[in-house]
């Protein structure tokens, strides 16, 4: 493992190893306004949710590299307190690349980018309308950080498309085409496909990793991952219900393959519970790997 000590490095060394791990990032697309009435726009990835009573975004320009003086956001916003971020979906990202060219202050970027500038409710900068999601916000506070500007942000009006609304009325990820920041030139997209979902434990207090016995815990064939899916279990299931499904063809199968060879038998059970813990069938998984903990005659 490469163990680096961030004072050992430029720091525009270490942001690379940075911006490569903790990834991947969203990205605000910024809308900012001066006291002139100059628009700016301007995309950034240190960004994320911060807070939801009230509901808080933050973001964070650092100086300009060059000379360290501060990007025109940050110019902006020491005016006018206020700020739309815009989400980035697929449809936009080259556009949205576009408008983080660093054009000399007082040039509109919407122009730039040919992003269409939408009058916002509340506030004077514009949202983006091209945007699938549009916050408008108050900055709150402002903290300098070394070279770094950091905004905090409380939501005062949001807008959603239609097109990612689902029946519930909610936002239904499966309609999403977000795209999220890597590090260098790279980008993610968050689609469909890429889409999974993994059960929160706060509604249940599951057995834990400890408690798993031990010869599942040190399977070769099951991973951390599914470890995790087992140990989100809250019982193991009841005698009788592993007894019931041995009897089924499903598992007969397995222990005629063994014939008798319990190092076989466990490997047929748990590359069986790997699969079924795939299709987060994680019960079966179970009646599955506790077969031959305490086999019966058969």
């Amino acid at each position: 493992m490469l163990t680096i000590n961030p004072l050992d490095l430029e720091p525009r060394i270490f942001y690379s190893y940075l911006t490569g791990t903790v990834a991947p990032r969203p990205i605000a697309l910024v809308s900012s306004i001066d006291n002139a009435g100059n628009v700016n726009l301007s995309p950034f990835s240190f960004f994320n949710i911060m807070g939801i009573n009230p509901p808080l975004l933050v973001f964070a320009p650092n100086n300009r590299s060059r000379d360290n003086s501060k990007k025109d956001t940050a110019l902006n916003i020491s005016e006018v307190h206020e700020v739309v971020i815009n989400m980035v979906d697929n449809s936009m990202v080259q556009q949205m690349s576009l408008s983080s060219v660093e054009y000399p202050k007082g040039i509109n970027e919407f122009i730039k980018s040919g992003f269409t500038p939408e009058p916002s409710l509340l506030i004077r900068p514009p949202r983006v309308k091209e945007s699938p999601a549009q916050f408008e916000c108050k900055v709150l506070e402002v903290r300098e950080i070394g070279t770094m500007n950091l905004f905090i942000c409380q939501i005062i009006m949001a807008h959603f498309a239609d097109n990612i609304i689902g029946e519930n009325g909610r936002i239904d990820q499966r309609k999403t085409d977000w795209v999220a920041r890597l590090g260098a030139d790279w980008y993610a997209r968050v689609n469909e496909p890429a889409l999974f979902e993994v059960e929160k434990p706060n509604t249940k207090i599951g057995i834990g990793y400890d408690a798993i016995p031990e010869q599942i815990r040190l399977s070769k064939i099951l991973t951390g991952n599914h470890l995790g899916q087992l140990g989100n279990t809250e019982v193991l299931p009841l005698p009788e219900e592993i007894e019931a499904y041995r009897q089924t063809p499903a598992i007969q199968k397995f222990f005629e393959a063994a014939a008798g060879d319990i190092a076989a038998l466990t490997d047929f059970l748990h590359h069986e519970a790997q699969r079924l813990l795939s299709l987060n069938k994680v019960k079966e998984a179970w009646l599955v790997l506790l077969q031959n903990l305490n086999p019966v005659d058969q």
